[in-house]
């Protein structure tokens, strides 16, 4: 897509990133950018937008070519350097592994980078960044070595948005705002979650050891309030009666309102005691005026 900006350009061009740059000339195979440190970065004429030309700006993508030299194009990866994403598993050799990545030259997981040696047709939750060694765009499937850096800087309560990269016995590890890892425990989780599975959350707890508890919902009887209403409106649209108690499965009250039982529990609780609702031995009734 050509961009028409007027933004002080990039200083220095970023491998597996977007970058804005400056179109220096037009050749028979493509067109030339300015890509300092790299010098003229090619854009081969395939990904070339329409009526570019000298002096115009474009947002581009930079990776390197099987030669390693660098090269633009207007194609987007699933995920860039600096980014966790779910990939799959296109190839192997005496390396590593390679991953679609959505661009023509897949992204290299070495061996050193994988927790089990990764087979063909497998998905990995992956942490895709350069390497400072060999200065080219790599993966790795030990997602738990770029996390956990930073001091935390979360609140109990607070939303984040949340990666599945690990089950356990416990629950589900996921990446919290790509900068910490938490648990969200099995005995909370009424859905189906896979690695790679990504959604919001929220930070339940900060222990003294700086584990992060996670949940789904939002804590504490401010979600209680919002689900009530939910509860309620869907007691008016049934007629006035749901067969739904504080007896049925965590599954079944998951399905209808995306909550966990207790919290359930506790919002109907608030129902009956406003006078709302009538508890019965099979479900809950409106109360009529």
């Amino acid at each position: 897509m050509l961009l028409k900006v007027s933004c002080i350009l990039k200083e220095m061009t970023e491998l597996g990133k977007l970058n804005t740059l400056r179109v220096l000339k037009e050749v028979d195979f493509g067109i030339y950018l300015d890509g300092p440190p790299f010098g003229e970065v090619l854009m081969p004429r395939r990904y070339v937008p329409k009526n570019a030309k000298p002096g115009d700006e474009l947002e581009v993508f930079i990776y390197l070519d099987s030669e390693d030299r660098p090269i633009a194009t207007t194609e987007k990866p699933y995920a860039m350097a600096g980014e966790f994403a779910l990939l799959k598993v296109n190839g192997t050799n005496a390396i590593g592994a390679f991953l679609d990545w959505g661009l023509p030259k897949d992204l290299l997981v070495p061996f050193r980078e994988q927790k089990q040696k990764l087979e063909v047709g497998q998905s990995c939750v992956v942490y895709i960044y350069v390497d400072r060694e060999t200065n080219r765009i790599v993966a790795s499937a030990k997602p738990e070595k770029f996390l956990d850096r930073l001091p935390i800087d979360f609140e109990e309560g607070q939303e984040v948005d949340l990666m599945i990269i690990k089950q356990t016995d416990l629950g589900f590890k996921a990446i919290i705002n790509t900068t910490h890892t938490g648990m969200l425990y099995k005995s909370e989780v009424f859905q189906t979650l896979e690695n790679g599975s990504q959604m919001k959350g929220y930070i339940r707890k900060i222990r003294p050891d700086k584990k992060i508890d996670l949940i789904l919902h939002k804590p504490g009887y401010e979600k209680v309030d919002d689900i009530s209403t939910v509860i309620l409106d869907k007691v008016k649209s049934e007629g006035g009666y749901i067969a739904v108690t504080d007896k049925s499965s965590p599954e079944l009250i998951h399905s209808l309102f995306q909550i966990s039982k207790k919290t359930y529990k506790k919002a109907v609780g608030g129902l009956y005691r406003s006078k709302l609702i009538v508890i019965e031995e099979d479900g809950i009734r409106l109360c009529t005026p």
